[in-house]
């Protein structure tokens, strides 16, 4: 065991690395940025609907890693968990993204296609896709978030309020509004392919 790695036996993996960068590990930051990679980009493409954006916001979020380590208190001295902070500097790039970047078209996001499916099922399913990708793009960028946190990401109210830096009474009346918002642009489409198809 390294003289490194004896002083962070006892933590949290995530604590861990973040105390051997803080040293300047550069090993324990690739082993961290490979770790979270994955998680970062599809977060931030949630939020920002695009590829290109997404990577940006997670290179400057993993560089803030960098430069912030030995800054870091893990949970265990009253800090944050680390997924806990970090994410919050993920969302909160998005957000400064999506500030800047109001207006500009939005990628098409690639779906998997699966090989079992007909023509016309891809169609409908690219569609479907589309349709509710559009209409999340549509929301407010706090609302977005909330949905993109606890639906597509699988994280607890808890977690998504901490990470939104609101109280998860306030998280939970953002999800019922987008929830609400969602159904109700796509009723209204509905009803205008309806009126639509009878013209």
């Amino acid at each position: 065991m390294t003289p490194e790695e004896e002083d962070t036996a006892g933590l949290d993996e995530d604590d861990a690395l973040m105390r051997r960068i803080a040293a300047g590990d550069e090993r324990a930051y690739a082993m961290l940025v490979q770790k979270h990679l994955g998680r970062t980009v599809r977060t931030a493409m949630r939020i920002l609907g695009n590829q290109a954006d997404a990577e940006d916001a997670a290179q400057d979020a993993f560089i803030r890693v960098w430069k912030h380590a030995e800054n870091w208190e893990p949970e265990a001295n009253s800090g944050a968990k680390f997924t806990t902070w970090f994410y919050r500097v993920v969302t909160n790039l998005c957000i400064d993204y999506t500030r800047k970047k109001r207006g500009i078209a939005l990628d098409n996001i690639a779906e998997q296609e699966a090989e079992d499916e007909s023509g016309l099922e891809k169609l409908e399913r690219a569609d479907t896709f589309q349709t509710l990708k559009s209409h999340m793009d549509a929301l407010p960028e706090r609302q977005r978030t909330a949905l993109t946190l606890c639906f597509y990401e699988e994280m607890s109210n808890k977690e998504a309020a901490d990470i939104m830096g609101i109280s998860i009474k306030a998280l939970e009346s953002l999800l019922v509004r987008a929830r609400r918002s969602l159904r109700e642009t796509m009723d209204a489409d509905d009803i205008r392919d309806g009126m639509s198809a009878g013209n």
